[in-house]
């Protein structure tokens, strides 16, 4: 199966999450958002129902950066990746809570939605991505906005799960 990612990259990957030796799993965005939570709670409640795993995907946007400010440049991305292994770590601790599983994190760095479709393609096992909107008058978010453009093309389905859903909700739902 061949397609084109939103950047024109060919995505390759034939789908094996529910082939024999696979396990299916779920790909989670940990941003700086509030409503996380809500996509890694219902990510945790699937892979409970389906006995699949969660990958959780957390995107350190870089921009150009001026050799001259090389050695700046470099504390930033050690404290951009703290930062990210920190925010994994509290995503990692709900998921546990919620389902008793250790997801599978992953850090990257660049545009985030070549990062998502780069790190779906690399992993056959990926059968969906769960974002949560926001519920706020600010609209859905960036990445979410993002993917609306290339969901009619995109190599999996995406779950938006409301933010404003309660953990019963939730439940109930999954």
């Amino acid at each position: 199966m061949r397609r084109f990612g939103s950047t024109g990259t060919c995505m390759t990957s034939k789908r094996q999450s529910y082939e024999s030796g696979h396990q299916p799993k779920c790909l989670v965005i940990v941003d700086d958002t509030a409503e996380w939570d809500r996509a890694v709670y219902y990510a945790s409640r699937w892979a409970i129902r389906v006995g699949g795993g969660v990958v959780m995907l957390r995107v350190i946007e870089t921009e150009d950066q001026n050799q001259q400010w090389l050695g700046v440049a470099d504390i930033m991305r050690a404290e951009a990746h703290e930062a990210a292994n920190e925010a994994l770590d509290r995503a990692s601790g709900r998921a546990n809570g919620i389902a008793a599983i250790t997801p599978e994190r992953v850090i990257r760095e660049g545009d985030p939605a070549e990062q998502i479709l780069d790190v779906i393609d690399k992993d056959v096992d990926i059968a969906m991505l769960v974002l949560a909107a926001n519920p706020g008058p600010e609209g859905p978010g960036p990445i979410i906005t993002t993917m609306a453009k290339t969901v009619g093309s995109f190599p999996i389905p995406l779950i938006i799960v409301p933010g404003g859903l309660t953990d019963d909700e939730i439940d109930a739902l999954s």
